[in-house]
């Protein structure tokens, strides 16, 4: 049987990422939760783990080493660091989409034009070709303009509830 290593407690994003991707498979694993991506990286290069689900800004360099062996990068288009690597659609699971994101949030009620002030500054980093080469280059992808708003950070996040919410449910994750 294949073990699944990922960082993090149960519940979280590469193991919510290895139930789904094991249910449209039809792949069957153990799961192997560790307290911290490296334990995880190493038992997979040791064999001490068959598969794991990371971000690239983790596994990247041991891919270019040659140490890792990356079989689909998890959305829907190639990484621009590494083009050779296939999509999972390309790969033979279409519509198996999974990706680290990153947001910028502040408490509740905090003052509109703060917000703007931040969000603005966001966005004037993220435009920078410097920034946005370093960002592509970790494996981050750096969304379009319009969607670099309080309000499409907001939609986005929802999405990803309802796409996940289901498979916490169904296999009783206390997300800790």
């Amino acid at each position: 049987m294949l073990q699944q290593g990922t960082d993090g407690a149960s519940g979280g994003a590469n193991h919510l990422a290895g139930i789904d991707f094991a249910m449209r498979s039809g792949i069957k694993w153990t799961y192997i939760p560790y307290k911290g991506g490296s334990q995880a990286i190493t038992d997979v290069m040791a064999g001490q783990a068959q598969v794991l689900f990371n971000g690239m800004l983790a596994t990247f360099p041991f891919v270019k080493e040659g140490k890792l062996r990356a079989i689909a990068i998890s959305s829907a288009k190639r990484f621009a660091a590494a083009p050779e690597i296939p999509t999972v659609d390309e790969a033979g699971l279409p519509g198996f989409y999974f990706t680290f994101w990153a947001g910028l949030w502040a408490p509740k009620g905090t003052p509109k034009d703060v917000i703007a002030k931040l969000n603005s500054a966001a966005v004037t980093a993220l435009a920078d070709p410097t920034i946005r080469s370093r960002f592509t280059d970790l494996g981050f992808e750096i969304y379009s303009r319009d969607q670099q708003t309080p309000e499409a950070l907001a939609a986005y996040q929802k999405a990803e509830i309802e796409k996940w919410w289901p498979i916490i449910k169904e296999f009783g994750i206390k997300v800790e």
